[in-house]
């Protein structure tokens, strides 16, 4: 059996004016009305100055926009999928994809924080009107981390040649709020040059993230989460203005490695993992380590005395497969080292937050004193 028609030729689409493809989306889209989506959209975006008319009613096309996402839409042409068939019988005031791209690239960096601001509005009365965030008054992590995003046209803005050589990217800084019983919600999103350092701007958006966490209904226990390169005594200090704990991935530096040849023997506590981890340098499943505490460990001493943080470091290591074993010696260290603020928690709290951190941290909460 073979097509008739070359594939450039033929294509497909869902244009019965009887049927509707995407029925799903009248609860969704009801439920955006409730929690007052559009009105909130209306309030905060402001596109003053934008020509043609890119800026006026700007809570259809943002709800149009997050409809069409809704519906599986990852670009600006998919979005003439809620145009497809009977769709408009049971949507009004749905805009065609040229006209939501027009709005789209009006935005400035300050029409973003508007629309930032709705967001964070809308996500508060979602989670008071549904089961968002579970537990959220006891226990929730907020996790940062950058990313990036290969993107093909020389047009887009904000993508550079970044960290990739030859591929250019956008270079957004992502938080999520999660609990241990609830899958991550985004929190706050900001987009940043392609050559910008993970810390650039990171301390301003950690607080922003904190923030979005206490509207949404965190109002217990909150810890952030972050790898080393958000390790800087700005994002510590934003976690302490807002209260919040934290656990930072940090390097070996000078004064990490005093602290650890200063540790005696007795201290070091065998672990099994249930998990196997790759060892990054050599690609070997490692099953075995061995982990230490310091309980006050004084990180950015070099700093002002106001910017020093005393915390609790947690300390790993395995050995290293790539040199031969040799007796009477200490493992080499693997560079995975976890600081948890105290600020006089009792200890089931730091155990309850280890333990749900991770598979590598979850062990060590279990020898944990």
């Amino acid at each position: 059996m073979k097509a008739s028609h070359t594939p450039a030729a033929v294509s497909a689409a869902f244009d019965d004016p009887n049927l509707i493809a995407h029925a799903g989306l009248v609860p969704v889209r009801r439920l955006a009305e409730r929690c007052g989506l559009s009105r909130l959209v209306a309030e905060k975006v402001k596109l003053t100055g934008a020509k043609n008319g890119a800026g006026a009613g700007p809570d259809a096309k943002a709800t149009s926009i997050v409809a069409g996402m809704a519906a599986g839409a990852d670009s600006i042409d998919d979005l003439h999928v809620l145009r497809h068939g009977a769709m408009p019988v049971l949507f009004a005031g749905v805009r065609a994809p040229s006209t939501l791209g027009s709005f789209l690239r009006a935005f400035t960096h300050g029409h973003a924080l508007q629309l930032h601001a709705a967001h964070r509005r809308f996500l508060a009365a979602l989670a008071a009107h549904t089961p968002l965030l579970p537990g959220a008054g006891e226990m929730a992590f907020i996790d940062v981390d950058s990313t990036h995003k290969r993107v093909y046209g020389r047009t887009r803005q904000g993508a550079e040649y970044g960290r990739f050589k030859g591929v250019r990217t956008l270079h957004p800084l992502l938080a999520t709020i999660c609990t241990p019983d609830s899958r991550p919600v985004i929190a706050t999103v900001r987009m940043r040059r392609g050559k910008a350092a993970d810390s650039r701007g990171a301390p301003k958006f950690v607080s922003e993230a904190l923030a979005t966490a206490t509207e949404a209904g965190c109002t217990g226990l909150r810890i952030l989460r972050a790898d080393s390169q958000f390790r800087n005594a700005g994002v510590i200090a934003a976690c302490r203005r807002a209260g919040s704990r934290f656990s930072i991935t940090c390097g070996m530096n000078p004064s990490v490695k005093r602290a650890v040849h200063s540790l005696p023997d007795h201290t070091w506590q065998r672990i099994t993992y249930p998990n196997a981890v790759v060892d990054p340098d050599t690609g070997e499943l490692i099953s075995d380590a061995e982990v230490a505490e310091i309980p006050a460990h004084t990180a950015f001493a070099g700093r002002e005395k106001s910017e020093r943080v005393t915390a609790r470091l947690i300390v790993r290591r395995v050995r290293d497969l790539a040199k031969p074993a040799v007796a009477d010696e200490q493992g080499e260290l693997f560079r995975v080292l976890l600081e948890e603020l105290q600020d006089g928690e009792p200890d089931r709290h730091i155990a309850s937050v280890l333990r749900a951190a991770s598979p590598l941290v979850s062990v060590i909460s279990n020898i944990s004193p």
